[in-house]
């Protein structure tokens, strides 16, 4: 009997976003091939891979990424270059993927580290440690644990009767500290977040969910770190559920103009728009203090989907009208 018990609890907070979440999934599933057609699918692919691979310091920017990918030439550093055709080609099999299969991981991985490093395709041999600049911030377990923590993870997973959006960030979390690759961690864990969540939801394989993360990339190693220090992954399984919802959020609908995709539009403004007005209340505040209410760090999203249409509606106000984009610009609700 599996006796893997990954430590966290469940909170109020993960309820609440869960629901938020099902919310948007639920109105995206009945047009999900409109949603994200093969033109978006590709672009989001294109963006998950340059920003997975921007966190772990590859500077080539996403024009560079997309040309390589289109078979162009570009000038850079050659091992940046493998980097991104080995992550396209790990990507292309997600779809064929077992996330269950500690073979299927072990496959991805020698994809994704393919002339990288020599221990592609196969566990650690070694101990590893992660550090912030010259400080050990995270002592993996030793390498010959490292198959059995793997194999009773992948079990717990697949037993735990806990919603999917929980436990694939739990599983993210705990992947990241048994950290069971000489190289490729993060970006392996990161990719095996989206495939958990693609066999629950098959939006999830084509959500661009890296791009928010390298966008609060501060917060999501403090929230790992955090989790570390205190034996408990809540912090950052709250932290994956906000960008997932956000993300979903980002997602632009298109490849429709008919009245049902134009209602379903107008249904999810009019949800992010009764959130700001119900966090804004009487108050009059900047728009970083509505995100920071709203728990948003990536501004476009909060622009586009929140602060914009309650502006178009004439719901909300800006306290300088004749500056839009004064550093002392308020809001609030028009009276």
């Amino acid at each position: 009997m599996n006796k893997y018990k990954p430590p966290f609890h469940v909170t109020d907070k993960m309820i609440l976003l869960i629901a938020e979440i099902s919310e948007q999934v639920g109105r995206m599933a009945v047009q999900q091939e409109r949603t994200i057609n093969p033109h978006l699918r590709r672009e989001n692919r294109i963006r998950t891979i340059h920003s997975s691979l921007a966190i772990e310091h590859n500077s080539l920017s996403l024009e560079q990424v997309t040309a390589i990918l289109d078979g162009k030439r570009v000038l850079g550093n050659p091992n940046e270059i493998k980097e991104v055709q080995n992550a396209y080609e790990a990507y292309e099999l997600m779809l064929r993927l077992n996330p269950l299969s500690v073979d299927d991981l072990l496959k991805a991985h020698k994809l994704m580290m393919n002339g990288l490093v020599l221990e592609n395709g196969r566990f650690r041999s070694g101990g590893v440690g992660v550090f912030e600049g010259e400080a050990l911030i995270h002592m993996a377990l030793p390498a010959q644990f490292v198959p059995e923590h793997i194999q009773n993870l992948l079990i717990w997973y697949e037993q735990s009767e806990l919603h999917p959006l929980i436990k694939s960030a739990v599983f993210h979390y705990e992947f990241e500290f048994i950290h069971p690759f000489v190289d490729g961690n993060g970006r392996l864990g990161r990719m095996w977040h989206s495939l958990l969540l693609g066999k629950w939801r098959e939006l999830f394989f084509w959500l661009p969910m890296e791009e928010l993360i390298q966008s609060r990339q501060k917060e999501y190693y403090e929230a790992l770190g955090t989790a570390d220090m205190q034996a408990d992954s809540a912090g950052f399984v709250e932290l994956m559920l906000e960008i997932i919802r956000d993300s979903l959020l980002e997602i632009t609908v298109v490849g429709s103009s008919s009245d049902q995709d134009s209602d379903q539009v107008n249904d999810q403004d009019e949800t992010c728009v009764k959130r700001l007005l119900a966090i804004l209340g009487e108050d009059t505040l900047s728009a970083v203090e509505i995100m920071e209410r709203l728990g948003l760090s990536h501004r476009p999203t909060f622009r586009k989907n929140y602060l914009n249409p309650a502006l178009e509606k004439l719901l909300i106000e800006r306290t300088i009208p004749d500056k839009p984009n004064s550093k002392n610009q308020r809001y609030r609700r028009r009276k």
